[in-house]
Order: C-alpha cells, then sequence, then structure tokens
C-alpha cells in the first residue's frame, strides 16, 4: 500500500499562503530547495489540487530553460516534469506535463490510488489535502516551518472531527531559522 504525505512550507502561525496567496515569505534558502527538490525525486505520485497545479504548472515547464536559471532550478523543473501527477477538478479540462485529470470524488480516488502498487505519494494544496486529512488518509505530516507570523491566509490544517495521534520522525535545521519536523500518523 502507497504511503501517502501531506508536506509543504508554512508560517510559525500555521498559514500556508498569507492573505491574498501570498507565498513571497517562504523563499528558500539553497539547502532547503535542494531539500524540497531531492523530495520531488523520491516522489512516485504527486496528487496535486486545481489552485496549487495553476501555480506549479504556469511557472516549472519553463523555469529550467530561462536565462539566469540556476543549476538546482534546472534540476528541480526536470524533476518536476518527469513526476507523475494527478490534478483533482472539476473546472479544468487537460493537464499536462506527465499529469492525468481526475474528475471524480478525490477521497474514493485517493483511496484508490493508495491500494496500487508505486512509490510514495504526496498530497499538493490546501483544499485537497483537507479533504485527505478528513479522511485520515495521510500517513506522514512534513512542516517547514518558517519563522514568521502572517495573521492569516490559508491555513495548513483543517478542521477535525476527531483527534488524530502523531509520532515524531525527524527534525531539522535549515538556514535562516526554518525547522522541519516530519510526523507519522499513528494507527
Amino acid at each position: 500500500m502507497r504511503r501517502l504525505t501531506f508536506g509543504m512550507n508554512l508560517s510559525l502561525d500555521g498559514y500556508i499562503a498569507a492573505p491574498g496567496d501570498d507565498i513571497g515569505w517562504s523563499v528558500p534558502s539553497d539547502e532547503l530547495f535542494q531539500w524540497w527538490s531531492d523530495r520531488v525525486g523520491a516522489t512516485g505520485l504527486a496528487l496535486y489540487g486545481r489552485k496549487l497545479w495553476e501555480a506549479m504548472s504556469s511557472h516549472w515547464p519553463t523555469a529550467g530553460q530561462q536565462p539566469g536559471a540556476t543549476p538546482a532550478e534546472v534540476e528541480f523543473a526536470r524533476r518536476w516534469l518527469d513526476m507523475p501527477k494527478v490534478v483533482f477538478s472539476s473546472t479544468i479540462s487537460a493537464v499536462d506535463w506527465n499529469a492525468r485529470l481526475a474528475t471524480g470524488d478525490a477521497v474514493t480516488e485517493i483511496t484508490r490510488l493508495k491500494t496500487e502498487d508505486g512509490g510514495p505519494m504526496d498530497v499538493a494544496g490546501a483544499t485537497l489535502a483537507a479533504a485527505a486529512m478528513r479522511a485520515g488518509l495521510i500517513d506522514e505530516y512534513v512542516i517547514v516551518t518558517h519563522p514568521v507570523l502572517v495573521g492569516g491566509g490559508t491555513p495548513f490544517f483543517t478542521a477535525l472531527d476527531s483527534w488524530v495521534n502523531l509520532n515524531l520522525l525527524e527534525t531539522r535545521t535549515f538556514p535562516d531559522g526554518v525547522l522541519l519536523t516530519r510526523y507519522e500518523t499513528r494507527r
């Protein structure tokens, strides 16, 4: 059975984007950018909500070809293009770049995907992750906390009907006071 991980950058007060979808506070250090790139390289299947898909697919397909692209950006762009993706949306009609579109019930499809053979899955996007979180489908949380308070915006966690107990798997400090914590869902 595939493992499902939800991991993102977030502010100390728990948001993945500030009001107005501002993520300017989460610019990674070179070390953190490489960590995220390695994570993309190890992902067997990425699950995207529409909003994050539109942001990522508008940038990464050509980012590695832009003048001034760093070797790390070229590598990330290649890894992102190579990574298989499923995009969950009822409002877009087509996707590219090694992705397929899922228009049905997200929880049903994620549950089915977890039973397939293959490498680990990452869920990306607050709304999609919230549905998986409420359904108890997330096996691991990767929280990359930046030392900033943004005061509101898009939260990392959603409201839950019951507690979810977690086991700490890893902590790591990155430059600029950024802290990685990884937790596994206790089943």
